[in-house]
């Protein structure tokens, strides 16, 4: 097969776990966004293919889906892998930037599925201001603002509802 068409079926894949994952069709989207990774990897190393910049646009999908599922620990390593690609390059490009704000959104959304509430609050934090820096330029930006806003509203209260492990009421100081 040649690069060309390679090139071409991964970006299809990878559009096509989009359709998906906004149809809720989150298994499917794990696959497919699976398999436009494995098509890029069969794309030559000599071709001139931003395989990083690739990989980076699928995990940030992957990991919307896997956080839909409920497998926060999988959608962790596959932001991380994002991140490492958009925490360099994020800013570069408008396309990657909306990307960079949602692999950032996952991790939030993937640590606080585990239970690391103080830094899911950073990450929620992080993305908030993400999206106000870019101005109008995300689509569903409102929307967007205010899902974080409420999670951020979320963690803020059950962080300060936790008793400290050695909390004791004022009445079991007389018990």
């Amino acid at each position: 097969m040649k690069p060309l068409q390679q090139v071409g079926q991964a970006y299809l894949a990878l559009s096509e776990g989009e359709r998906q994952f906004h149809q809720a069709l989150y298994d499917e989207s794990v696959a497919t966004y699976r398999r436009a990774m494995d098509i890029s990897r069969t794309i030559p190393q000599d071709e001139a293919f931003d395989y990083d910049g690739f990989d980076a646009i699928a995990h940030t999908g992957l990991s919307g889906a896997l956080v839909e599922l409920g497998r926060y620990a999988q959608a962790l390593d596959s932001t991380d892998i994002a991140l490492r690609y958009f925490n360099r390059r994020g800013e570069l490009h408008k396309d990657e930037g909306r990307q960079w704000i949602e692999a950032v959104h996952h991790r939030a959304a993937a640590l606080e599925g585990v239970g690391r509430s103080e830094e899911s609050l950073k990450a929620y934090c992080m993305v908030s201001e993400m999206i106000l820096e870019k101005k109008g330029e995300l689509k569903n930006r409102e929307e967007q603002q205010h899902a974080v806003g409420r999670a951020i509203k979320r963690l803020e209260t059950a962080m300060h509802a936790k008793k400290p492990v050695d909390y004791k009421a004022w009445w079991e100081f007389w018990a």
